[in-house]
């Protein structure tokens, strides 16, 4: 392992993210016909004057032009130098809609294997399709992050997860939502992965003296100088929460309360060791997801989280979530590093975004800029359009208007590194009300006009600024050059 060292970059406050036999299950018939007939990859080109940069940085990007028949593009994977960005993958298919090989046969749903497996087969096994046609595979996932309706749906999930990728799963954070994108689908899913190469392969990485999750996924990986680390929750290895972190229901209080005990621990017992193991350390965080239990706890988590961050640059999104592997918990970290001695180096990127639109700075590492995320909160420390959005919700206003913004924020980073909106390769919209999407979607449309790369669920609301609809979580690349 490299030795722990203090990052480099520059330090400012920033107060203001049945199991079946491996390879057993072929190929749905709607899965192997979209690997067949799909259509042709896109490459993004950027309107910049040096043109072999240009080409250099433009994604690839598999997309359907209109999603379940509609009018919404979606890029449902984009490859951008060795990565890969998996979007926002649900049981439907993409161009068509309902899949009647998840849906079962008319009249009789609960047929043939439980439907929730069926669900989880599909995606998966689209997923692996997908990787494949990229010149990659499961083995060369990095991160995977989900988000259910239920926990059954985990359960079904982690068979299908089993039989498919064997015996390496890469870090992966689980959350339960309010809803998935569809009103049908109970599992949403994305995903991280590698085209493998010289100096690109994932090292996996192990805490000492612990053995793999019951979920089996490793706790880290390497890659290249990157270091993906699972979501956590203020758990032991056993499951059970944390010494010291709960506080007996006979007490009122005592001390520090228990969300504030659970950053903390997720922190210093969960991520830091993480961290060390794989050989990086806290100074070298890049990017971080808080899913949060209440939007009421987030003044806690970012004064707590501040603590430990307050002199290192790093990304954060805040989300609310509805619950996690136990009803005890009350929040899930995930987070993405850079390796003690790395080439790449952490850079502030400054922006002119409004304080209360964002927790945290933009950060780059090398080709991959992370934003915090961003909520549509203007300079006069306003939600648009809050006062009319109720009255014109038939034209889905809060959605235009928040989306418009959020979108003209991530612009404003992409300007900054010298790229545009079309080198946003993962769009996550976390959604008090799902049916703003239409709304975030047709901003999109007025503002890129190219296939949309989206994740979006609904969480509980609601929101931190009064009228909120939405957070936005943009992941954005930039090779050197850009």
């Amino acid at each position: 392992m490299h030795r722990h060292q203090r990052s480099t970059g520059n330090r400012r406050n920033f107060l203001l993210n049945s199991m079946s036999l491996a390879g057993a299950a072929a190929l749905s018939p709607s899965i192997a016909s979209h690997a067949r007939e799909r259509g042709p990859d896109i490459r993004l080109a950027q309107a910049r004057p040096n043109a072999g940069v240009a080409a250099a940085a433009a994604p690839t990007v598999k997309a359907v032009k209109r999603l379940a028949g509609s009018a919404t593009s979606f890029a449902y994977a984009v490859k951008a130098g060795p990565w890969i960005f998996l979007n926002g993958h649900e049981a439907f298919d993409f161009e068509r809609g309902l899949a009647p090989e998840v849906e079962g046969p008319p009249g009789h749903r609960l047929s043939g294997r439980p439907p929730l497996r069926r669900e989880a087969d599909y995606i998966i096994q689209r997923v692996r399709a997908v990787l494949k046609e990229f010149g990659s595979d499961l083995p060369n996932a990095v991160r995977v992050d989900q988000c259910y309706t239920t926990g059954q749906a985990v359960h079904a999930y982690h068979l299908a997860r089993f039989a498919e990728f064997g015996n390496y799963i890469p870090p992966s954070t689980s959350i339960i939502m309010e809803r998935c994108f569809t009103a049908r689908t109970n599992i949403h899913m994305s995903m991280i992965a590698i085209v493998p190469g010289e100096d690109w392969s994932v090292e996996k990485i192990t805490l000492p003296g612990q053995a793999i999750s019951a979920s089996g996924y490793n706790p880290a990986v390497v890659v290249n100088d990157y270091v993906f680390v699972a979501g956590n929750q203020a758990l032991q290895a056993n499951g059970q929460l944390g010494s010291g972190v709960a506080i007996p229901p006979v007490r009122n209080w005592g001390g520090e309360n228990a969300f504030r005990r659970q950053v903390h621990y997720v922190i210093k017992q969960r991520l830091e060791p993480s961290l060390k193991a794989a050989g990086s350390g806290l100074e070298q965080s890049l990017k971080a997801q808080a899913y949060i239990r209440g939007v009421e706890n987030f003044p806690d988590f970012m004064d707590v989280w501040s603590q430990y961050f307050r002199d290192i640059p790093c990304a954060v999104t805040l989300t609310t979530a509805k619950d996690y592997s136990t009803t005890e918990s009350m929040l899930e970290i995930n987070l993405i590093a850079l390796k003690n001695g790395a080439k790449r180096k952490k850079q502030v990127v400054t922006v002119d975004i409004p304080s209360a639109a964002t927790y945290g700075p933009c950060i780059r590492a090398g080709e991959l800029v992370f934003p915090s995320g961003l909520m549509a909160v203007g300079r006069d420390g306003r939600v648009p359009a809050a006062a009319d959005a109720h009255a014109f919700d038939s034209i889905s206003l809060a959605g235009q208007a928040q989306g418009a913004m959020v979108l003209s924020y991530a612009e404003a980073v992409c300007k900054a590194v010298g790229v545009s909106l079309d080198n946003v390769v993962r769009a996550q919209y976390f959604l008090n009300d799902i049916r703003d999407f239409a709304g975030v979607a047709a901003a999109w449309s007025d503002r890129s006009g190219k296939p949309h790369p989206f994740s979006a669920v609904q969480v509980p609301g609601p929101l931190p600024a009064t009228g909120a609809c939405l957070v936005s979580d943009f992941w954005i690349y930039a090779p050197t050059g850009a």
